[in-house]
């Protein structure tokens, strides 16, 4: 059979999801409520199948291509965990100062489908650096069940720091244009919000992907021009954009928001079946045009 796509499977199923994947749910409950679609003709196999990742799905740019090298630098977090770590990609084939991009990831630490982010960056022009919040404690462990749970577990606080610590690493880079923007996903959208709103100097363009907005006594700082990517079916991010948008608007902030019809929370991840092709690959060509525009 292949493997399952939204259409297959019900709404329920994403939003229980959802509150699993955000700690609003335990595994337990999570497993049991799927367990209630089998009534309905729904094997457990097809369901876990379609809403847990495969990674091997999203690789789109591998480590072994000949446009791009890839490291891991660290730098140093003195407000966050003392030291930090990332994965580093840069174009091979383009010689001289460019434009770095911070990749942030989901709420469970550095999976290879934000690696894949990382490379498919490089790629087309960009340096980018996807930090690993984990690193204090060993690193993405190779499942999010396990990454979710250690994220969990940390100081927020520190970790924010350490993205900051980080974008400030990446700016100051030799290779950098002194532009950065930066796009997460989830978790690191709302970090790409928190970087904006934090420091009112540090990017130069974000992009995230449905994030909810950093803390509404912050937002006045923001003066890099966002684009805003969320999905229709995302009631719970969606919920927060309104004030958000007030707040961007009276603020004067240059902004853009593309709501992705039919689309999930986690639309643009091609390792599991939240994900929709034509709105991530149009959300892609859109994130990419930005960075081009802001950066380069």
């Amino acid at each position: 059979m292949d493997k399952p796509t939204p259409d297959h499977i019900p709404q329920e199923a994403f939003d229980w999801y959802d509150e699993y994947a955000h700690g609003m749910m335990d595994r337990r409950t999570f497993m049991k409520k799927l367990g209630s679609l089998a009534a309905l003709g729904y094997s457990m196999s097809l369901l876990t199948s379609a809403l847990l990742p495969n990674y091997a799905l999203a690789e789109q740019v591998s480590f072994n291509d000949n446009d791009i090298k890839a490291t891991y630098h660290t730098f140093d977090s003195p407000k966050g965990h003392n030291i930090g770590r990332g994965y580093f990609v840069e174009p091979t084939n383009i010689k001289g100062k460019r434009p770095v991009v911070l990749v942030v990831h989901e709420n469970r630490g550095l999976n290879p489908y934000i690696k894949d982010v990382a490379r498919r960056l490089a790629k087309a022009g960009f340096i980018a650096f996807a930090p690993d919040a984990l690193h204090s404690l060993g690193g993405y462990p190779g499942n999010d069940d396990e990454g979710r749970a250690m994220q969990r577990s940390m100081d927020r606080e520190k970790i924010q720091n350490d993205f900051v610590a980080a974008a400030e690493f990446l700016k100051s880079h030799p290779r950098s244009n002194n532009k950065l923007g930066a796009v997460g996903f989830c978790f690191g959208g709302y970090i790409v919000n928190y970087l904006a709103a934090i420091d009112a100097t540090l990017l130069s363009a974000g992009v995230p992907f449905y994030g909810t907005p950093a803390a509404k006594a912050l937002r006045h700082n923001i003066k890099a021009p966002l684009m805003i990517q969320l999905g229709e079916l995302d009631k719970r991010v969606n919920a927060t954009w309104p004030d958000y948008e007030a707040d961007l608007s009276s603020h004067n902030v240059p902004y853009q928001m593309h709501m992705y019809k039919n689309a999930h929370h986690g639309f643009h991840n091609d390792s599991t079946s939240r994900y929709d092709k034509v709105s991530a690959e149009l959300a892609w060509q859109r994130t990419s045009a930005f960075f081009t525009e802001k950066l380069i």
